[in-house]
């Protein structure tokens, strides 16, 4: 039964993490609700009646674009942690830096053809 003693505590401080600052807002935050804050609102339009109600198309391919941008950002990330050790090792170093260069120069590309193309453009 000691050895179960860890995992019961990391489980009760998980839920007490989890469920203590909901208890407390709910326990200690203003209840002031109007007409405004509880209107739904959701993905840049008021509410409408009809599901089928058209809209403008920009909306999701900017969202596209941004998550499409957002995500080849994070491929950047694990090439910066071991960037030193890219450096410091001499027969991958030119490999190193002219695999980050072709991937920057692909992603200036294709910013490059969404801004010409006009798909930044919000009107």
């Amino acid at each position: 039964m000691e050895n179960y003693f860890p995992i019961l505590m990391f489980v009760l401080v998980g839920v007490a993490v989890g469920v203590l600052p909901v208890a407390m807002g709910f326990l200690l935050a203003p209840s002031r609700p109007d007409p405004e804050k509880l209107s739904p609102y959701e993905c840049g339009f008021e509410a409408f009646e009809d599901a089928r109600m058209k809209f403008d198309v920009r909306y999701y391919l900017i969202a596209i674009l941004f998550i499409l941008f957002d995500l080849e950002i994070a491929f950047l990330f694990p090439w910066a942690t071991i960037f030193k050790d890219i450096v410091a090792t001499d027969s991958i170093k030119l490999f190193g830096f002219v695999e980050m260069l072709v991937f920057v120069t692909v992603l200036v590309v294709g910013y490059a053809y969404a801004w010409a193309k006009g798909a930044l453009e919000w009107e």
